[in-house]
């Protein structure tokens, strides 16, 4: 039966009126509705689908140890490509098997902060070498140091994502602290471009180094030894601290900025994770190439800032709607075309002038010096 308001006297005509203004209005309210719950969508990860992304890194990580422990070499270009293809092949379909299980939105979410963490992952490898080459590790066993700096950064990361995630639950105003702290970063980085970073200042790696006895030679790829009778370390083990110390600032910036992609720990922590896994083999694969890319710090300059705008307009978006914000799928256009503009004026920059150097970039000015030699090395970090 049809409740009305109002005078029975009326007609036909404004009775199938009124329906139709009551139908309008439902379809208004059902559509404000799906537009809430479209924002508020969360990504709901059980146990077992932690239990299972947790196993799978493992056993990853299990295989790339166990290749470096059992077979210590020198890792050619066809063995880095093959590596390099397969990380990136994991992390492309479980890309796709988690957007067919999670949603197109969420799918879209992990391969943007991959390809984040993979771009800003590059600047590490220019770090990683100059380590390699500061502490004149010998090729061997730098599949081992890279393999051991890894599994560190993943712990730290991880505990960094946990810590962020929580911040961000707790507070709403750390979306603004974190799309500051990128855009600070991106003007440092962008002013000392032209720069790389000292390791003998590494606070961890001098305090090591004053606090342990340290051998002059790397025996056998080992971490610890005997030096006269006590127990001390190689220098394999100051590479793992300069290495885990110096991602612990990278994750200071890769951390914010995949959460100015995406609010959903879990995302940010696969992304992080499977663009950490291809770290090792992509060192071997373009370790010969990174001079080349000359523009590098510029780009990830641009990136850092553009996700710290964005990470700002969304905190002003939960203050007031008509602040606007940026779409993920123009966040990921605006990124790849960074990149690839940056990879294509690098390129050609060299050609132009084959004596052009890329530079990891620092967030504060170094003096730049020649590699120390083994024993000049640890007397000046004693000193």
């Amino acid at each position: 039966m049809l409740m009305q308001r109002g005078p029975v006297t009326s007609s036909k005509h404004d009775l199938y009126r009124r329906r139709g203004h009551d139908r309008a209005r439902d379809g208004q309210l059902a559509e404000s509705a799906r537009h809430r719950n479209d924002e508020d969508m969360t990504l709901e990860v059980g146990l077992t689908g932690w239990a299972i992304t947790i196993a799978l890194i493992v056993g990853l990580l299990v295989v790339d140890l166990g290749v470096a422990a059992a077979r210590p070499h020198v890792q050619g270009f066809r063995e880095a490509v093959a590596w390099s293809l397969f990380y990136v092949g994991v992390a492309v379909v479980f890309g796709v098997v988690f957007g067919a299980l999670a949603g197109i939105e969420f799918g879209v979410q992990y391969f943007t902060g991959y390809i984040v963490e993979k771009s800003l992952s590059v600047d590490n490898l220019f770090v990683f070498v100059i380590i390699m080459t500061t502490f004149a590790v010998p090729e061997r066993h730098q599949h081992k140091a890279l393999t051991f700096g890894i599994i560190l950064a993943l712990i730290m990361r991880a505990i960094f994502i946990a810590l962020g995630a929580a911040l961000l639950q707790l507070f709403s105003f750390m979306f603004l602290i974190f799309g500051l702290l990128l855009v600070v970063t991106a003007v440092l980085l962008f002013r000392h471009r032209d720069e790389d970073p000292d390791v003998n200042e590494n606070f961890l790696v001098r305090l090591t180094a004053r606090l342990l006895p340290v051998s002059d030679d790397y025996v056998s790829g080992r971490l610890v030894t005997r030096l006269d009778g006590r127990r001390g370390v190689t220098p394999l083990f100051i590479v793992l601290i300069a290495i885990g110390s110096t991602d612990l600032l990278f994750a200071l910036d890769s951390i914010p900025a995949v959460f100015g992609v995406t609010e959903e720990p879990y995302i940010v922590f696969v992304a992080n994770a499977f663009a950490l896994l291809g770290l090792r083999a992509l060192f071997f694969l373009v370790r010969g190439l990174l001079d080349r890319l000359v523009y590098l710090s510029t780009g990830l300059a641009l990136v850092l800032a553009f996700i710290g705008v964005k990470l700002i307009l969304h905190y002003g978006h939960t203050l007031d709607d008509r602040v606007p914000e940026i779409p993920i799928g123009l966040s990921l256009a605006v990124i790849v075309v960074v990149l690839v503009v940056t990879t294509i004026a690098s390129l050609v920059k060299v050609r132009r002038d084959p004596s052009a150097r890329a530079h990891a970039g620092t967030l504060r000015s170094a003096e730049v010096t020649a590699p120390d030699s083994t024993t000049d090395r640890q007397r000046r970090l004693r000193d």
